[in-house]
């Protein structure tokens, strides 16, 4: 994997405020492995070929709407690479080809492997397995969280990123706040916008950032991939207003919550605030599928 040479655009969220809001479009960074999910697999990826593995072999784990799937699946396209994801869930075994994310997933030449939802909670004995199965793959892990996808995330950290005085970013297995939190400038604070209802994140994200500079915020509505009519209507109008699309599990709860907390006073004045869009858009695909079957809004996408 190489460093895009693609310059990524920071643009403002007008507010009537006095607070500037602004928004570092790393969902444009590739096509399909956008965002955060480019840069967690940077190191990962690049340190396994340079062992100049025989047959590479890349082995991961998601759920059925997983970005992280999606991710690895067109990467393995790209650079040729055999890919296995090993997907939470039996009961989808037999009808996955109407799942958008792995009917992509494999047309991009991702083979799965189903496991039931209890197995798939015990990745050690899970990874233990795969090991021995395939001793030559690279196993990596859910979302790509790791010491390697913790260094791969500096590179959304630039000169222009230095001047404010927040950075926020969605949160789900905590890898990519690890990464700014480690490599943030010592005067700025870190804000992650939790996705997911895990007590364990903050002692993870800890152990992998080694600094304290950071503050994880509810913002996942009471589980994972919960999707509320009223996060469907704010991604709407965001859209609408500003031209930008967000996802309804991560970049929309997070910059919803945000909006809240700007409205509730709670950054100091003149305060700069710079949220990173992490991608993960191929996601809406499979979340009309769902709010279609319940009669509900869609999210224009």
């Amino acid at each position: 994997m190489k460093i895009p040479a693609i310059s990524i655009p920071i643009v403002e969220i007008p507010l009537e405020k006095n607070i500037r809001l602004f928004l570092k479009r790393e969902d444009l960074i590739h096509l399909q492995i956008s965002g955060n999910k480019y840069w967690k697999l940077f190191y990962n990826i690049n340190s396994y070929l340079d062992r100049n593995p025989a047959d590479p072999f890349l082995i991961t784990f998601g759920g059925a709407f997983s970005n992280h799937i999606a991710a690895v699946a067109a990467l393995g396209k790209e650079g040729h690479l055999k890919t296995l994801g090993i997907i939470r869930g039996e009961e989808i075994q037999d009808k996955w080809q109407e799942n958008p994310t792995l009917k992509l997933a494999q047309e991009n030449g991702m083979d799965f492997r189903f496991v039931t939802r209890e197995m798939y909670r015990d990745k050690e004995t899970l990874t233990q397995i795969l090991e021995k199965e395939f001793p030559q793959a690279l196993i990596i892990p859910e979302g790509g969280t790791n010491e390697h996808a913790v260094e791969g995330i500096k590179y959304m950290l630039t000169e222009e990123t230095k001047s404010f005085d927040y950075l926020c970013t969605a949160v789900g297995t905590g890898g990519t706040i690890a990464g700014i939190s480690k490599f943030a400038e010592e005067k700025q604070q870190v804000l992650g916008f939790k996705a997911v209802d895990d007590p364990s994140l903050y002692n993870k994200v800890s152990d992998l950032s080694t600094r304290n500079n950071f503050q994880l915020i509810e913002a996942h509505d009471g589980k994972y991939g919960k999707i509320t009519d009223e996060n469907i209507r704010f991604i709407n109008d965001f859209k609408q207003k500003f031209g930008i699309q967000l996802d309804p599990v991560y970049t929309g709860k997070m910059m919803k919550t945000l909006f809240e907390m700007i409205e509730k006073k709670e950054f100091p004045e003149q305060s700069r605030i710079l949220a990173f869009h992490t991608g993960g858009l191929q996601g809406i695909f499979g979340a009309n599928e769902l709010l279609k079957k319940q009669n509900r809004e869609l999210i224009k996408f």
